[in-house]
């Protein structure tokens, strides 16, 4: 469905990031492959089967607990998880992060159209913010405006609220877009219309 149908009759449009906006394991597999580099200039151990490994492991069982898949794989001190943890947070990627095609349309649109967007993200909030520096944003960043749910320390069915009440709004002039159940779940319990991103087409 033409993704502005379902905003036109709306003030604001809250958006998670990953998944949404744009696929996570775009910035994912860039801090496997960096850290596969790194590990490779340390330990001269090969980066392209770390990050061959890295890679498979993430297609079949997703990123839970990859680093200790991958450091008993190859031998690797399990002090080089803070190294890891941090490439997350601050890696400098060798390519920008690009927005679902359908998503930069429907962004745009809705700039032309004057509705307020609004990013709620959830996970490590320096993980996010880094996300958001390096994603190629087309000029759409001026008008973003983003809360760290992690950071804050809320649920989004709070911040959700939080957006409702100072910007004067009802439920039916906000729309939530997401990709899990948990951003469903968390929009329903203050009962705002929600659809999932791949709904959104043109």
């Amino acid at each position: 469905m033409d993704g502005y149908q379902y905003a036109e009759d709306k003030k604001i449009v809250i958006f998670e990031l990953d998944d949404v906006l744009f696929p996570s394991k775009d910035y994912l597999l860039q801090v496997y492959y960096l850290f596969a580099q790194f590990i490779e200039y340390i330990e001269q151990k090969d980066a392209k089967e770390i990050i061959g490994f890295m890679r498979l492991t993430y297609e079949n069982e997703g990123e839970y607990e990859i680093f200790e898949k991958t450091a008993a794989q190859f031998n690797l001190d399990k002090t080089y998880r803070n190294n890891f943890e941090l490439l997350h947070q601050n890696a400098r990627l060798p390519l920008k992060l690009l927005l679902y095609k359908n998503m930069l349309e429907f962004l745009q649109e809705l700039v032309i159209e004057r509705k307020k967007i609004f990013i709620v993200t959830s996970g490590n909030p320096e993980e996010q913010l880094n996300k958001i520096k390096q994603t190629e944003w087309n000029g759409l960043e001026q008008y973003l405006t983003v809360f760290f749910a992690d950071e804050l320390n809320l649920p989004k069915s709070q911040i959700f609220g939080s957006i409702l009440t100072s910007n004067d709004l009802t439920e039916n002039e906000v729309l939530v877009v997401g990709a899990n159940n948990l951003d469903e779940q968390q929009s329903k319990l203050i009962n705002l219309p929600y659809i999932v991103s791949q709904e959104i087409y043109r």
